[in-house]
């Protein structure tokens, strides 16, 4: 198979979707490697890098996409790259479908076969193709809001970890899957005052067992989050409905009840977000303010730290990757149910139920696309 990776045209987006030794591996599978030349620079990787595990440089997108069976990227295609999609091609990346109708329509019109990271599951229900993702927004996330705390960037003025005789900042952590988790132990690392709600009694015990008096966990109710708001220095979104829209957990009507210049981190923001205010920002103007309450809402936070995320995804997505590019597409998701549940759209019909739930569009499942 003939595998292309374009260099990631979304605003601040410095990570890539091969890594040199992903490239190696299909090169060694016996497939053709071709990367748009600067692909890797941001996430510190030269064309020589690549070149020297067997990867072919090709200077423009337009080339790669018309050369490639199966594009491996990162973020979801920007207009101009679904322009060059083409019917029976590939797309292996991060879609996040639900709050996005002009990608779905642009997908659907090219007739490609996408397959989405964040809807690839694993034996344990888990997501193992977003939980690297989520390990560092979940990790960022503190970083970035305790940044958008200090007073000169619109915030309260609060310390995490307080000093002698000065309280830490209160921090409420809304959601304790891969994201809230993470969020959870470095914004206690730091000494913050940490709640953790979510509405799973069994991840709730799993957390008390793991982590114990590292932070406070509670049970998610429309009352004791509305508590713990009036409390919380920082908001960290971080709620997950696989391959769905976020709910709206904090309203706008509630800001009064919050402290001035407290903070919304919005993880959440790639699939819509789960606060009613939240809109996707960049790195380069991540913050804005909404009647007194600041929110962080940068739709690609892992982007940020380009190295290591592009690292860590390249290890979770290799073994899916190769898999397509060896057995084909179809006979992959054939193989692997867990595979084929990342199909979210194939020649032009919508094959993931709770994306056409969010847009109105009739699905086809993708058990039918296999066997047809």
């Amino acid at each position: 198979m003939k595998i292309g990776c374009p260099t990631e045209i979304k605003p601040q987006e410095f990570r890539v979707g091969m890594t040199p030794n992903a490239a190696q591996e299909a090169v060694a599978h016996g497939h053709e490697v071709f990367i748009q030349a600067g692909a890797g620079k941001g996430a510190g990787f030269e064309d020589a890098d690549y070149q020297a595990a067997g990867a072919a440089i090709i200077d423009t997108p337009g080339e790669i996409f018309a050369t490639a069976d199966m594009i491996v990227k990162v973020k979801e295609p920007q207009a101009a790259e679904r322009k060059m999609l083409r019917e029976g091609q590939v797309l292996f990346t991060y879609l996040h479908l639900a709050p996005d109708p002009a990608q779905t329509k642009d997908l659907l019109e090219s007739g490609c076969t996408a397959i989405a990271y964040e809807t690839v599951t694993d034996g344990n229900g888990g997501l193992p193709l977003l939980a690297p993702m989520s390990e560092v927004a979940g990790r960022l996330a503190p970083q970035v809001g305790a940044y958008t705390l200090q007073k000169a960037n619109g915030g309260r003025g609060v310390l995490m970890g307080g000093v002698p005789g000065v309280g830490p900042a209160k921090v409420l952590v809304v959601g304790g899957g891969v994201v809230g988790t993470h969020a959870a132990r470095i914004a206690a690392g730091m000494g913050a005052d940490v709640t953790v709600l979510d509405r799973s009694l069994a991840r709730l015990r799993y957390l008390d067992d793991v982590f114990g008096n590292v932070f406070n966990t509670g049970y998610s109710s429309a009352g004791l989050l509305a508590e713990h708001l009036t409390q919380a220095d920082m908001v960290i979104g971080a709620v997950l409905i696989p391959g769905a829209e976020a709910p709206k957990l904090v309203r706008r009507d509630q800001f009064p009840t919050m402290k001035p210049g407290s903070v919304l981190v919005d993880v959440a923001i790639d699939q819509g977000g789960c606060f009613e205010t939240s809109k996707a920002t960049t790195h380069a103007d991540p913050i804005y303010e909404v009647d007194g309450i600041m929110h962080y809402c940068v739709a690609n936070m892992p982007g940020a730290v380009a190295r290591t995320s592009t690292i860590a995804l390249g290890n979770a997505t290799m073994p899916f990757m190769l898999a397509l590019a060896d057995k084909g597409w179809k006979q992959a998701c054939a193989d692997d149910p867990h595979l084929l549940n990342g199909l979210n759209v194939h020649a032009g019909q919508l094959t993931y139920y709770a994306v056409g739930m969010a847009l109105g569009i009739d699905v086809i499942s993708p058990e039918k696309v296999i066997k047809g």
